[in-house]
């Protein structure tokens, strides 16, 4: 029990242990990386290292703080918690005045984008003022142990006065607490934030790591556990929690899409597609997004005849070389280049459906283009 643990990003767990040994731990820590590759969990491994009552740059599991702070390794069990206590039925100024923190020892809280309600969720969790205005309390209050932490989670849902009101307490931080964002870039929060915070970026983990770990914590058969760990794209998180069965589908789905806008035919299917994408609820826009991301760098790979390709998804790649031969590296760039476009206009609120519409039509041959725009 301890960092020996945590598989990957080894740099970083040396540098934390190095901090602790130096007693010269941060004030402030930026986690950033994809989502699922382990940032949360080397928070809390922190968090517990930074109170264990027998070691200094290292937690036992054992004595009663690390015991205490333990529960966080399953945050979801706390959230459900925290919502079930507060009410389905909490309005506005309910969810403000009782904010949703996950805290098992009284030392170290974590605090999540707030879903709102347990059972009819809001579709963005977001941070709220509420939560961040129970941090500005608390961070200056003495440990009743080593040192309070406390772990901001999914940091660039914070909008406005939240941001504002975290940035507060990093101007001043508290001389006996660490706060851990985590977040997939720097780039998504304030550059304020940013540059009073020491960063380490979580880079995606071997695709046998992975495997390694989806072997320890599932009882997925072989085929299974290589197939999620090729698909999670180095983030072990992704790779536990994937219906692999689902997760095939959504990227056969989405290179149906690419087909067919290569092509310039089937315009009719094409946009019943793109309306199918749009209105999934179980995945979010950005994770429909990377899908795309992840089928057009094969795509790059392949029509730039790169000697050994090291595909994304390797469960398709017959049909990504018969893609490939019927494209060019500059259609590529062209895709990449409007689902980029894309990603932006959806955070203007712009219409998904239409977007994902007009650049799939905007791919197409030139000959097939004015048939896409009289649909």
């Amino acid at each position: 029990m301890g960092f020996s643990d945590f598989i990957g990003n080894e740099h970083i767990v040396a540098a934390l242990r190095g901090a602790m040994r130096a007693e010269r731990v941060p004030h402030a820590l930026l986690f950033t990386g994809p989502r699922g590759v382990g940032k949360f969990t080397l928070a809390r491994m922190f968090a517990q290292a930074s109170n264990c009552e027998r070691l200094k740059d290292d937690f036992c599991g054992e004595c009663d703080t690390c015991r205490r702070i333990a529960p966080l390794a399953d945050p979801q069990k706390l959230l459900e918690q925290g919502l079930t206590e507060r009410g389905e039925s909490a309005d506005a100024a309910t969810v403000e005045r009782m904010p949703l923190i996950l805290q098992s020892h009284p030392d170290v809280w974590a605090l999540v984008p707030d879903p709102v309600r347990l059972k009819t969720p809001v579709v963005r969790p977001l941070l709220r003022i509420g939560q961040m205005r129970a941090v500005q309390r608390a961070a200056y209050f003495q440990p009743m142990g080593k040192r309070r932490v406390f772990i901001v989670d999914s940091a660039e849902t914070m909008r406005g006065e939240v941001a504002n009101a975290f940035l507060k307490i990093l101007e001043e931080p508290p001389g006996s607490a660490t706060l851990i964002l985590t977040a997939p870039s720097p780039n998504m929060l304030l550059p304020t934030i940013v540059s009073r915070c020491m960063q380490f970026h979580f880079a995606p983990l071997a695709t046998a790591e992975v495997e390694k770990i989806i072997e320890e914590k599932t009882d997925r058969k072989p085929a299974e556990r290589r197939l999620a760990a090729q698909l999670s794209e180095g983030s072990p998180g992704l790779a536990i929690e994937m219906d692999v069965d689902q997760a095939v589908q959504r990227r056969r789905d989405a290179l149906r899409i690419l087909e067919r806008s290569a092509k310039g035919e089937g315009f009719t299917q094409l946009f019943a597609d793109t309306a199918a994408l749009a209105k999934d609820r179980e995945s979010s826009f950005d994770d429909q997004l990377l899908i795309f991301y992840g089928l057009l760098t094969d795509l790059l790979e392949l029509a730039a005849h790169a000697k050994q390709p090291q595909l994304r998804n390797p469960h398709l790649a017959k049909e990504l070389e018969a893609l490939s031969r019927g494209i060019d590296v500059d259609w590529v760039m062209r895709a990449i280049a409007g689902f980029d476009e894309l990603h932006a206009g959806s955070r203007r609120n712009l219409n998904r459906q239409l977007g994902l519409d007009a650049l799939a039509a905007s791919l197409a041959p030139n000959s097939q283009r004015e048939v896409g725009s009289h649909r």
